[in-house]
């Protein structure tokens, strides 16, 4: 019997209706795969209420200062970077339920992802609060601009773009989470983050899953697919009022810079997917490969240039 991902490679490109429809049996098998895997939590058990007490306004509380934070200074930084990155999750379901559909394994795990990454959000903003780790105000407005502008994929040519990017997503976002966690210098962030990075993990796991079999049934669409957003990789908070301060100084504190992100990042994706060693490729693929391990070389350069440069300033920083 010959199935949608053993049939013999179409002699033209595949369109996504095509490709969505010949994964349809990955999406199942994965989509069964991750509810199995995926354990239920409760966000209100991962958040300190006990530190919470009511701020200024019309409760008639206490104004919110610097101090108050147990949280460090990088880590809150970046908590706020992740929370408002989540915050943007209506703009994100739009993106994949209009690429994926709404219909059968696709649709059911397109509400599945975005039921999962609210949570993620509840529980980030619950903590902040409850904490006093940020500005409230400053917070609100953030979101407030953020979600105003809405969200729109760097890599939207195709359904394969889109796949390859959230795998190399969702795998930035856990190590982003956990980093921040490590950080923070308190013990129920760090307790948080890494219930929130196992769900991010989970996410990846389902996308590169997904590129795999990609890679075997279009492999040159695919390995286009893969450098394109290798190469010109972003976050999807990046429209966030002051992002690149925040993600500079996220770089230099340990949270994500160019070091993390070859190493954490691009690379167990690709070596997982052993992109440099994928046979059968023509024209465009065969360049899209080259295209990725020339990037990788010299992504790995500047990341070497980097940490010279971080290091020489935290050394000036310790004398001062």
């Amino acid at each position: 019997m010959t199935t949608a991902l053993s049939r013999p490679r179409a002699a033209r490109p595949w369109t996504d209706v095509q490709l969505l429809h010949a994964l349809d049996e990955v999406v199942e098998v994965e989509l069964n795969r991750h509810l199995k895997a995926a354990k239920e939590w409760m966000p209100h058990e991962y958040v300190p209420w006990s530190a919470a007490r009511d701020f200024d306004g019309v409760m008639g509380g206490q104004a919110w200062s610097p101090e108050q934070s147990q949280v460090s200074d990088v880590s809150r930084i970046a908590l706020v970077v992740n929370l408002l990155t989540e915050d943007n999750l209506p703009s994100y379901h739009h993106e994949i339920a209009t690429v994926f559909g709404r219909d059968g394994a696709w649709g059911t795990w397109v509400h599945r992802w975005t039921a999962e990454e609210g949570r993620h959000a509840i529980a980030m903003r619950d903590y902040l609060l409850a904490t006093r780790a940020v500005d409230p105000v400053e917070l609100e407005r953030f979101r407030m601009t953020h979600m105003s502008e809405g969200f729109e994929a760097d890599n939207s040519h195709s359904a394969l773009h889109s796949i390859a990017y959230v795998a190399f997503q969702e795998l930035a976002t856990r190590v982003s989470h956990r980093n921040t966690g490590h950080h923070s210098g308190d013990p129920a962030c760090d307790r948080m983050l890494a219930r929130i990075a196992t769900d991010e993990n989970l996410h990846m796991v389902f996308y590169r899953n997904l590129l795999a079999a990609a890679l075997s049934i279009a492999p040159d669409q695919a390995m286009r697919a893969v450098a394109d957003v290798v190469t010109g990789f972003r976050m999807p908070g990046h429209g966030i009022p002051g992002f690149e301060r925040s993600a500079a100084r996220m770089a230099i504190g340990g949270i994500y810079n160019l070091r993390i992100h070859h190493d954490d990042v691009l690379q167990p994706v690709l070596r997982h997917l052993r992109i440099l060693e994928v046979s059968g490729l023509t024209g465009d693929g065969l360049r899209a490969q080259e295209e990725i391990g020339l990037f990788m070389n010299g992504l790995s350069d500047q990341a070497v240039k980097f940490e010279e440069r971080r290091e020489a300033m935290l050394a000036r920083r310790r004398k001062d």
